[in-house]
């Protein structure tokens, strides 16, 4: 059983673990472990191969990358992320999601009175057929 030797291991995987917006609950639960479990994890300075590659598999990320994960080098590139996605969907709403449904709620409204008025018009011919015989 080889143990993994980076500085801190324990911290670069809380850190991980609090980018991805996951609690020690949330990890634990995955791992099958006790959160308190977790925290020791997170407060060791090396962890076994075996256990690294489960956190990894469940942080979503490669065994490398907790291992050569650097905050500074992440912050660094989500600060220089630029958007150039031009023409393509990007969670822009032009619209009021509140107007469409209430222009549905109309257009319903409108088609159960159709609906009701071709069953009356149904009824009352019915009932002239009805008075013929």
């Amino acid at each position: 059983m080889s143990t993994t030797a980076t500085p801190h291991i324990g911290r670069k995987i809380s850190r991980i673990r609090e980018l991805r917006g996951m609690k020690q609950e949330a990890l634990a639960l995955e791992l099958g472990v006790s959160q308190q479990t977790v925290s020791h994890l997170e407060q060791s300075e090396t962890i076994e191969d075996e256990k690294l590659h489960k956190v990894a598999k469940v942080l979503g990320v490669t065994p490398d990358a907790i291992k050569n994960f650097n905050e500074e080098m992440a912050i660094n590139f989500f600060n220089s992320f630029q958007d150039s996605s031009e023409g393509t969907f990007n969670n822009h709403c032009t619209f009021n999601p509140l107007d469409k449904l209430m222009e549905s709620v109309e257009e319903n409204k409108k088609l159960y009175e159709r609906l009701l008025a071709a069953e009356k018009e149904k009824v009352t011919y019915l009932e002239k057929l009805l008075d013929k015989n």
